[in-house]
């Protein structure tokens, strides 16, 4: 799930109950794009130290006079996201869409209603000009429509066609089987830890550095 569509999460859900015939064909999906390695532990749990931990010790040996310890969070947000990204383009592509493309779609789908461009901007934390074009790709795919405003011929609205609401119903589940399998490693409670302390990073980040990506 991306972050433009899963902002919401941040507000502490805790995570859905896991249904075992999806998240069986999930771990298959998700050993297949590799997120769980071989020799892993139980329920995907990789054995050993990880290669942030590894990157961290070479660090340390060559200046030892440094504070790694920025490092082994950051680092290991970075590498998670990298491998989830991996994982979860996969269907992305089987639907000749990119990430930013299926945000605009993921954002009309989950709020429900029309959106200007510039609202859409606004959620998927895009430039104007960047949502443009893919309004264009998409609006000449049949996915969304647009129109213009009665009031005011400079602003238009934005809805999913029939079309772009079956695809995006289509690859969701498949990006939660993915998610579901690759937090299997654990339980309840560390999962809703988890996304709590993530939250407040976010929140953080967001008042500081929270403007378009592009």
């Amino acid at each position: 799930m991306t972050a433009a569509n899963g902002r919401a999460a941040r507000t502490g859900n805790r995570a859905a109950p896991r249904n075992g015939a999806e998240s069986g064909t999930g771990a298959r999906e998700a050993a297949d794009a590799g997120l769980l390695p071989e020799g892993s532990g139980p329920a995907g749990r990789p054995q050993g130290h990880d290669t942030v931990a590894a990157v961290v010790r070479q660090w340390r040996a060559v200046r030892p006079d440094i504070d790694t310890g920025p490092m082994e969070i950051i680092g290991r947000i970075n590498r998670c996201a990298a491998l989830l990204q991996q994982a979860e383009d996969a269907p992305l592509r089987r639907a000749g869409l990119t990430r930013p493309e299926f945000d605009v779609l993921g954002t009309l789908r989950r709020t429900g209603h029309e959106l200007t461009p510039g609202e859409i901007a606004r959620e998927t934390f895009s430039s104007g000009a960047a949502v443009t074009k893919r309004l264009k790709q998409l609006t000449g795919r049949s996915l969304v429509e647009r129109r213009g405003d009665a009031r005011d011929r400079r602003v238009s609205h934005v809805r999913l066609t029939d079309a772009g609401c079956e695809l995006v119903d289509g690859i969701l589940p498949e990006q939660l089987s993915y998610e579901t399998a690759v937090l299997s490693g654990l339980d309840d409670q560390g999962q809703h830890e988890l996304a709590m302390l993530l939250g407040e990073l976010l929140i953080q980040l967001e008042g500081r550095i929270g403007a378009p990506r592009g």
